[in-house]
């Protein structure tokens, strides 16, 4: 067999082995495989959903607990997750002034353990005396076991003698308190 002819085949061997690795490397690597995008698109399968939906859960008593009214609900099957389009919940427990928190989207977790409300969030209560109280801010966090929501978001509290503003907080619906975590700064009428 003449030299050239040797040489030539070497080289093709060679060059058949360097792609046969390169393509078995290549079909390794997750992100290669045709399979992904359909793994991705059944972690956000929606198994049902529900329009002008309205929840009502109850105390021990028999009292509304609290309401929960949205536009849309989409239930995500592989983690149990609900997402809300404009969000209303009513905070009643059982209480003469209730608080009022909406939102634009919001996200309940597996079980209900929190709510998660997004974009323009309002949360609004007037006191006995009639004096109105609307915090405002792009995410709040709600625990209905604990009855406590928090955000970590800017926010702005107007109420009956001034507007506050903060970043991050913590309400207890409870004792009707908040706690501003840091930035705070306000305009107050003295009366």
């Amino acid at each position: 067999m003449p030299n050239y002819l040797r040489t030539f085949l070497l080289a093709v061997l060679i060059i058949a082995v360097f792609l046969a690795v390169g393509y078995w490397n290549f079909e390794r690597r997750p992100e290669a495989t045709v399979d992904r995008p359909i793994a991705v698109a059944a972690i956000q399968t929606i198994d049902f959903f529900v329009t002008n939906s309205h929840t009502l859960q109850f105390q021990e008593d028999g009292s509304v607990r609290y309401e929960l009214r949205s536009k849309q609900l989409d239930h995500i099957q592989h983690n149990d997750q609900t997402l809300l389009t404009q969000p209303d919940l009513l905070l009643v427990r059982g209480t003469e002034y209730p608080w009022h928190i909406t939102g634009d989207k919001g996200e309940v977790a597996a079980e209900g353990k929190e709510i998660e409300l997004i974009d323009n969030v309002r949360v609004a209560r007037t006191d006995a005396k009639q004096r109105p109280t609307v915090l405002q801010t792009t995410r709040l966090t709600y625990f209905p076991d604990d009855e406590i929501a928090q955000t970590q978001q800017p926010v702005e509290i107007e109420a009956a003698n001034g507007i506050t503003h903060a970043t991050g907080m913590k309400i207890y619906f409870k004792d009707s308190v908040m706690h501003l975590h840091s930035n705070v700064r306000g305009q107050h009428e003295v009366r």
